[in-house]
């Protein structure tokens, strides 16, 4: 018995003259191997949102595609080699636009500062990478948890200040020819806080990051502007934008300061 030919719906004309500037599959979980600054790999469950352009005269893109691409082998990355994988759908999906947004837990070991004792701490990160007609763009951003002390607090009370856990959020695009590592942002991130946080504390551990924290209070304009300095002053970036969130332990409600720049 001879087989008749399926109906390839999607690839016909469509007489409606209007492009889709992004049309593709969203928030698809699928694991991951991402390459760190050391050139470690260490493994993650990401959220994937891949599209292309569609062509004004094309009536719909191949979605299953976009899952062929991921599951073709094993999806490994580094912030260097991500826009090949941007460059795959566009090259797979025949667009001359093509943009993937992934969003993944990215985990850190960090030692106490006394005991020593190792944990892995994690930051959610997001690369967000663009081909568009052979100009190639790419946002890296962290969101980095920490410590806030008030500082007004620490003026007027007898007994202490309140403090809270902190989100900084960074987002920087390099420069040509720059790289800018996840790990470069929190890095910037923590030092600039009143004290970075971490996953396991033995006492001895507990007494110095409060301690430390005591001895750096910071309201939240004082922490952006901080890290402003730092961004304004690294060639290597071209834009960011920093926000950072106090959740106040005393109040229902957060503290919040953004700062955007563009070179």
């Amino acid at each position: 018995m001879k087989n008749t030919p399926l109906p390839d719906t999607q690839n016909t004309k469509d007489i409606r003259n209007i492009v889709i500037n992004q049309v593709g599959i969203k928030d698809i979980l699928h694991p991951i191997n991402f390459i760190d600054r050391d050139d470690e790999s260490y493994p993650s469950v990401a959220n994937f949102t891949m599209t292309v352009r569609l062509p004004k005269n094309v009536k719909g893109t191949h979605m299953s595609r976009f899952i062929e691409i991921l599951n073709a082998s094993e999806c490994n990355f580094s912030v260097e080699s991500f826009m090949d994988l941007v460059q795959i759908v566009a090259d797979k999906l025949g667009s001359n636009s093509a943009q993937i947004v992934v969003n993944f837990p990215f985990f850190r070991k960090k030692s106490a500062p006394s005991s020593g004792v190792q944990s892995l701490l994690d930051y959610q990160a997001t690369l967000s990478g663009s081909i568009v007609d052979g100009e190639s763009n790419l946002s890296v951003k962290v969101e980095v948890p920490v410590t806030s002390l008030c500082p007004c607090s620490k003026s007027i009370s007898k007994y202490g200040a309140h403090n809270q856990r902190s989100h900084i959020t960074i987002e920087a695009i390099a420069t040509a020819g720059s790289v800018i590592y996840l790990e470069d942002l929190i890095d910037l991130a923590e030092q600039k806080a009143s004290s970075e946080l971490y996953a396991v504390l033995k006492r001895d551990d507990e007494k110095i990051v409060t301690e430390r924290a005591y001895d750096n209070p910071a309201f939240v304009e004082d922490i952006v502007r901080d890290i402003a300095v730092e961004l304004n002053s690294n060639e290597k970036i071209n834009f960011y934008s920093l926000e950072s969130e106090n959740f106040e332990s005393i109040h229902n409600h957060s503290a919040y300061a953004m700062i955007t720049n563009q070179k």
